[in-house]
């Protein structure tokens, strides 16, 4: 994709995002280097670029950039978790998603390591990961149709999906298993995925430890192709609330 129409991407984010009243001028200017940083990445050194990348990521997708509002889209659900649910949209977690695919669409594709494993690795994370959720009592058993299901998985694909894997598989991934080793490199990502799920409680940041690994699986044999592991993590979620109690 050439490289105007794959800048398009955050850019839209980031004017709708304007034009919503989401943004301070501070957190624009910060989302709009954020977005220029990412665009060098063949122009720095690749330690520098890594960093510089891996701190803005860090500030969007825990949602620390200062002068961001989330806008709700629903009302309060109760889904069977903890606390009552709300769809929001958080716009500095959808630049986080538009910048790295931005940059995602600029790498080069890879053969195929292994179609039949990386369907193993799917079709096992699918089954153990919600299985285990109920079996150890980390989440309860509670088939639903959520309200505003629709939405619900649009954001959830397009946003958190698609940022979470972009971060942790098309890019900590990549780097930790060319320098470490599959092996290292997969387990090392699950953990790190698993630990920013460490203030839900830690039995959950286990689960979510598994279901990483079962991304990162899926992302490894299919050659990094981004799609399969977003794919997967978006099943799963789509069980964890039609099936199970949500969030938590």
């Amino acid at each position: 994709m050439p490289f105007a129409a794959r800048q398009a991407l955050p850019l839209a984010v980031l004017l709708a995002s304007l034009s919503l009243g989401l943004l301070s001028p501070l957190a624009c200017g910060i989302a709009v280097a954020f977005i220029l940083w990412l665009a060098l990445d063949t122009h720095l050194p690749a330690w520098l670029w890594l960093a510089g990348t891996l701190l803005g990521s860090s500030l969007l997708a825990a949602h620390l950039l200062p002068g961001v509002a989330v806008l709700p889209l629903t009302g309060m659900q109760d889904l069977g978790g903890g606390a009552p649910w709300q769809l929001r949209f958080n716009p500095d977690k959808a630049l986080l998603a538009a910048g790295l695919l931005a940059w995602w669409l600029g790498q080069a594709s890879r053969p195929w390591r292994s179609p039949q494993w990386s369907m193993i690795a799917a079709i096992a994370g699918l089954l153990l990961v919600p299985t285990l959720a109920v079996s150890t009592g980390i989440l309860g058993w509670l088939p639903k149709w959520p309200e505003h299901f629709w939405p619900w998985l649009a954001s959830n694909l397009l946003v958190t999906c698609l940022a979470e894997e972009l971060l942790f598989r098309g890019l900590l991934q990549r780097v930790l298993v060319k320098r470490l080793g599959a092996a290292f490199g997969l387990v090392l990502v699950a953990l790190l995925f698993g630990a920013v799920h460490l203030p839900f409680s830690p039995a959950f940041a286990l689960l979510a430890s598994l279901a990483g690994l079962a991304y990162g699986l899926v992302f490894h044999f299919s050659g990094e192709r981004l799609w399969t592991a977003v794919a997967l993590h978006g099943a799963v979620n789509t069980t964890h609330v039609l099936l199970l109690t949500y969030p938590i």
